[in-house]
């Protein structure tokens, strides 16, 4: 008699046939194992087994306490004299777009007043949010401006939904990168929900300067990558 393939390599190869139709896309949520034993009639410990062979595969990654999400393609996200996001994602074939939670007036922090090279109180330009790439989260970002400067900035990051066309907007035509400083960070709880990662994930945080063509501060920022769906790398223009 032939031998019986495994229950679990079954629905291993149905699962897999699900993600290669679509039916699961890049970051999207597997059902829960529970769901999934009872979709396929098995106990858990079977559906565990199916999700680990996909994991050892590439295909899926479990995230703690968040679930077990179809990977994706990690985004190369150059880092070089002249960022732009919009830019970057395009020459990687990616679709980017931005989403504004937070564009607020507020008194500088030390740090951000030191950054721009402002009076301690100064009043600052604040834009938080959220880039995407192909529709998915990669990446949580806060910008900071002078307010004497950019009186307009946050009616112009309205308009113009960049950092860039705005700034233009604002009578800056060009920009550069001063300074960009990379280290590795575990998400808080609201990054986690922001990200759409789990709570205590491995993130990367940058914190950057850019500086208009006399050398003056513009925008200090920071923003925080999702670790598994960017790739940094530093680029000489």
């Amino acid at each position: 008699m032939p031998q019986r393939t495994p229950i679990w390599t079954a629905i291993a190869h149905s699962l897999r046939s699900d993600i290669a139709a679509g039916v699961y896309g890049p970051d999207d949520k597997l059902p829960t194992e529970s769901a999934l034993a009872a979709r396929f009639g098995v106990n858990r410990h079977t559906v565990r087994h199916a999700i680990k062979a996909l994991t050892d595969e590439g295909l899926v990654l479990p995230r703690r306490g968040a679930g077990v999400f179809v990977t994706s393609t990690p985004t190369d996200y150059p880092i070089g004299r002249r960022v732009r996001f919009h830019q970057n994602l395009s020459a990687q074939g990616r679709m980017p777009s931005k989403e504004f939670l937070t564009l607020e007036t507020r008194t500088a922090r030390p740090e951000e007043s030191d950054a721009l090279a402002l009076a301690q109180n100064a009043q600052v330009q604040v834009c938080e949010g959220l880039s995407f790439a192909d529709g998915q989260v990669i990446a949580l970002f806060r910008s900071v401006f002078s307010a004497a400067r950019f009186p307009d900035m946050l009616a112009h990051l309205e308009q113009a939904q960049s950092v860039t066309a705005a700034l233009r907007l604002g009578g800056v035509t060009d920009y550069t990168r001063a300074s960009t400083r990379i280290n590795a960070k575990l998400a808080s709880a609201t990054q986690a929900l922001h990200l759409r990662v789990a709570e205590g994930a491995p993130i990367l945080r940058t914190i950057n300067l850019n500086v208009d063509d006399q050398g003056q501060p513009l925008e200090y920022g920071r923003t925080w990558f999702a670790g598994d769906k960017v790739t940094l790398t530093l680029a000489d223009t």
